[in-house]
């Protein structure tokens, strides 16, 4: 039996939605569907009821479900245990950042690691946090750092770190660009640029509820996936836009980036940025990095 199938079965049976179980999985509901169907072919049973509503578990698809999870968490086991017995070149070390951290922060934190452990492969994987939660659970990744959703994902830890700054993105010849600092009632009635809510969610909800609190209506002309994109807006003067204070690394010409305070003066911190791991895995190369960066944090984010 194909372990991907029992995945793709797991997933399902967890949520009880197709869509839902296909994000977690970072496939298309399409090949999600087809999966399913290929080991209800192969085993000659219905594992799943389904109706344009609902989606339910059959009796057989119950039996399954208590034999698929201690099979996958046995071969979990043993794939950790062959990777946490590797040395030096024969341990690759995985880590998945969103790109305001990969931008700012983690290179300096690889250098350090790489001063502390000495020569072993490190590979850097940037994505969004919808896309990196489901490779740490696949076991693509050993470690990420992600914005941590709102409900927490089974199977994963979060470590919080820390609430990133925001600053605010706008045109050098921007009148608001004589300012030193911006709040946001200096931003009513112009023109935004907002991050997809689909796969920004915490960008979009800051920005939206940050006009929200000061009663005022953000004026959205245009929306936008990647960060690198958005400022290229700003700088094509499209409008301006809030993001993390380590994006404003993004060296982007005819643009300027200026803190975003509130009333009294205190820059805006309300972006979390969260250490993320498989619960219950044993790895000792990740706890170093994770000690490295407890220990550091101050200084990398400064």
């Amino acid at each position: 039996m194909d372990l991907k199938l029992l995945k793709c079965f797991t997933a399902v049976a967890d949520e009880l939605h197709f869509g839902r179980a296909a994000q977690q999985l970072d496939i298309l509901p399409s090949a999600l569907g087809r999966n399913i169907r290929l080991l209800e072919e192969e085993l000659g049973i219905r594992l799943f009821s389904r109706t344009t509503r609902n989606v339910t578990l059959t009796r057989s698809g119950h039996i399954l479900l208590g034999e698929a999870r201690p099979l996958l968490a046995s071969v979990d086991d043993v794939l950790e245990r062959v990777r946490t017995s590797a040395t030096g070149k024969d341990r690759v070390f995985r880590i998945g950042a969103i790109d305001s951290a990969a931008t700012g922060f983690i290179p300096q934190l690889i250098h350090d690691f790489h001063e502390i452990k000495g020569d072993f492969e490190l590979i850097l994987v940037e994505d969004k946090t919808a896309k990196l939660l489901p490779k740490l659970l696949s076991g693509a990744l050993d470690i990420a750092f992600v914005r941590p959703p709102t409900q927490q994902k089974a199977g994963i830890h979060f470590e919080f770190l820390l609430n990133e700054r925001t600053v605010v993105a706008l045109p050098v010849d921007s009148p608001l660009a004589k300012k030193e600092q911006l709040t946001i009632h200096d931003l009513d009635q112009v023109p935004l640029i907002l991050p997809s809510p689909r796969n920004r969610p915490h960008s979009y909800n800051l920005t939206n509820s940050l006009f929200l609190q000061a009663g005022l209506t953000p004026n959205i002309v245009q929306q936008a996936e990647e960060k690198q994109t958005i400022v290229n807006l700003v700088g094509a003067k499209v409008g301006i836009a809030i993001i993390p204070r380590w994006n404003s690394k993004i060296a982007v010409e005819g643009v300027v980036f200026r803190p975003l305070v509130d009333s009294e003066g205190k820059e805006i911190c309300e972006l979390p940025l969260a250490a993320a791991w498989v619960k219950g895995s044993n790895d000792p190369l990740r706890d170093e990095l994770i000690a490295l960066v407890t220990k550091n944090l101050a200084h990398y984010t400064n």
